[in-house]
């Protein structure tokens, strides 16, 4: 009895893997998004979602958004065949959306991705971004903002994984190397 019992669990897990393979196999790209830990005197912009909205509603993150072809398309390439730069200027459109301000010296922190099972994949890298001006301006899905310390930042109910992101933006910002994501608290 014990050998069937093994037998029909491994035909399940096989069964579900291979129901997940062809779900992520039919799903040919990812949505590429770009989020900005905008610093500014040494504290960090966040922003705290709708509670309308679909994916972390009332909770708390940092600008950001998708890449469209719209974002490059109808702009002179820079070659004969590319464009650059498309990721930083669909940040730097992001963040005035999402916040009303501008940035300046866009750097690379980190990366994730994600599969989930009711939406596309997506891939998401994370930038630090110096403030270079104006005043936050928030759009309508976001309802509030602050600008926080990391320790700051614990108080609030951050989307999991940003606090490590704002701890290692701090490091670079501070001169320190940029390292991989760990968890670290």
């Amino acid at each position: 009895m014990q050998g069937n019992k093994v037998a029909i669990t491994a035909c399940q897990t096989v069964k579900t893997n291979i129901a997940w393979q062809y779900t992520m196999s039919e799903k040919k790209l990812f949505k590429v998004v770009i989020t900005a830990i905008v610093r500014k005197d040494e504290k960090y912009l966040i922003l705290k979602r709708s509670p309308h909205e679909r994916k972390f509603p009332s909770r708390w993150t940092v600008p950001g958004g998708k890449l469209t072809t719209e974002d490059y398309i109808h702009l002179a390439k820079d070659t004969p065949n590319y464009w650059y730069n498309v990721l930083e200027r669909t940040l730097r459109r992001e963040v005035k959306e999402e916040a009303g301000i501008e940035i300046e010296n866009i750097r690379y922190v980190t990366s994730l991705a994600d599969a989930r099972e009711d939406d596309d994949p997506s891939l998401v890298i994370s930038c630090l971004a110096d403030w270079a001006g104006g005043e936050v301006a928030l759009e309508e899905g976001m309802t509030e903002y602050r600008w926080v310390t990391p320790e700051e930042s614990r108080k609030v109910d951050l989307i999991e994984g940003i606090y490590d992101e704002l701890i290692m933006a701090d490091a670079m910002a501070r001169g320190g190397g940029r390292g991989e994501w760990g968890k670290t608290g």
